[in-house]
């Protein structure tokens, strides 16, 4: 990156040349809501897989050129804060469908081929939420919330489903344990339609089916799930952007990805739908890091996938609604991809949950309302049972844990992962806003932070527990069970 684009990207996520963080920005030029709207409006959530917060070009990628997803935040508004509610798949994909931690709704950890639960159906999705008003729902991609078909997508609130239903690498071609996979499954509907599919095809299907579902739906709200399944390994690409980039195979994959956005974001201006349809570009977690050129980057953030470091939580993120969420503009307030459910809900004018979620409605920093301010007292971070941090405003506190890391190594190399190693952080409290990477630890000249941050996450153990401590918590619900 040369010096000028250097800086000009630093200052758009909030640094200093030096990498100290700027005043976090608290508001922009206030635009109308989706009042006078002559419909409900239509909602479209761009999910990728394992992509790292400086992936694509506005986040300050290299080596390959993303510009439907630049033009997409030059037109809309990034978030530099955002985060998914885990830094692995099924958990995150929980929570944005729910509105809900995945702890609350009992799935907190991967689902395999082999598991026997899955979203339940006391849980209600975005697409439940939204169905009554009339919306139509698909989801084309990777599911991963249970592979049978009582947890499939059309038995939650989706009219229709194509894709993967758990993650593109369980499968017999798995680099490490290939024994452990059955052949891989392509559904339609709660239909396997194929086994082991040709995955550089997969981007290119999903983009397909997306654009279909859009045209066919120009004329009632709808809301539209793409959750892909590349990033992650193996990386597969077709033929339009194979050896396109300068990044290798990860790079093309990124570029394919970026003309996907650039499909759906035309169809929406070609049936001039556009100033109807808030849309997410958004990931699930951050990269996996151990599979080195075939893996993304979280820089300037610490660590990635499958850690509680701002690097397997802390997602690339962009919002985009023309006329009614500001162009150009950055958020640094914290939110979380719970927030999309209720957010959803407010600009349909749909009935949330009967039960508790834990999102909120951030229409006021979408809509850049002038002083606007997360909702959110606090954003816990959970690995699998374990409750392992807590951020508030900048303040972010971690509690002892274990993590996997490459201290320092690199990563593997055609698709083959490096083997992580096994670390350890004590009790440290870290100041996001001078310190994104979290490298300097101050929780002893500020023992005040700690003991309200420890505060909060007292109350959280209560409701959702903490395995660390052995503590079952009262707010947990049961998954679906076969």
């Amino acid at each position: 990156m040369d010096r000028l684009n250097r800086r000009a990207f630093l200052k758009a996520v909030g640094l200093t040349a030096a990498g100290i963080a700027l005043p976090v920005c608290r508001s922009v030029s206030s635009v109308s809501a989706a009042e006078g709207q002559k419909r409900p409006p239509n909602f479209i959530i761009i999910f990728i897989d394992d992509m790292g917060y400086a992936d694509v070009g506005c986040f300050g990628a290299e080596g390959y050129q993303t510009p439907n997803i630049d033009r997409m935040a030059a037109e809309g508004t990034r978030f530099t804060d955002f985060y998914a509610a885990s830094s692995v798949c099924t958990p995150s994909r929980a929570a944005l469908m729910t509105g809900c931690y995945p702890q609350r709704v009992g799935l907190p950890q991967v689902l395999g081929p082999k598991a026997q639960i899955g979203i339940s159906d006391s849980e209600r999705t975005i697409a439940q939420v939204v169905k009554p008003l009339g919306y139509a729902t698909a989801c084309f991609g990777k599911w991963h919330l249970g592979h049978l078909p009582q947890f499939l997508p059309t038995h939650h609130g989706f009219d229709e489903y194509f894709g993967l239903p758990y993650s593109n690498d369980m499968w017999p071609k798995h680099p490490e344990a290939p024994k452990n996979y059955p052949d891989l499954p392509l559904v339609e509907g709660d239909r396997t339609i194929t086994l082991n599919p040709d995955q550089t095809q997969l981007t290119t299907w999903y983009t397909e089916h997306a654009v279909r579902f859009i045209e066919k739906n120009k004329d009632r709200p709808f809301f539209l799930y793409v959750p892909h399944s590349m990033v992650h390994v193996p990386l597969h690409v077709s033929d339009k952007f194979k050896g396109k980039s300068k990044k290798g195979l990860f790079g093309d994959v990124v570029m394919e990805v970026d003309w996907s956005v650039g499909q759906i974001l035309d169809t929406l201006r070609r049936l001039n739908l556009d100033k109807d349809t808030m849309v997410l570009f958004c990931s699930d977690n951050g990269p996996w890091l151990s599979y080195g050129e075939h893996a993304g980057s979280a820089k300037p953030l610490r660590e990635g996938k499958s850690t509680s470091f701002d690097g397997g939580q802390r997602e690339p993120t962009i919002f985009w609604w023309p006329g009614h969420i500001p162009a150009g503009k950055v958020c640094r307030e914290p939110a979380t991809t719970m927030d999309m459910l209720p957010t959803i809900a407010g600009r349909a004018g749909a009935k949330l949950p009967d039960h508790k979620i834990d999102g909120k409605d951030i229409w006021p920093l979408l809509s850049g309302q002038s002083g606007a301010k997360s909702p959110h007292e606090a954003f816990f971070y959970y690995n699998g049972w374990a409750l392992q941090a807590v951020r508030s405003g900048k303040w972010k506190l971690h509690f002892p844990h274990a993590y996997n890391t490459l201290n320092g190594r690199p990563g593997g190399k055609g698709g083959i992962p490096a083997k992580y190693e096994q670390a350890k952080i004590d009790l440290a409290l870290f100041d996001l806003e001078a310190d994104i990477s979290e490298q300097h630890n101050v929780a002893d000249q500020h023992p005040d932070v700690v003991k309200r941050l420890q505060q909060l996450a007292d109350a959280m153990r209560e409701d959702l527990g903490d395995g660390a401590r052995k503590m079952p918590g009262t707010g947990r619900r049961p998954p679906g069970k076969a």
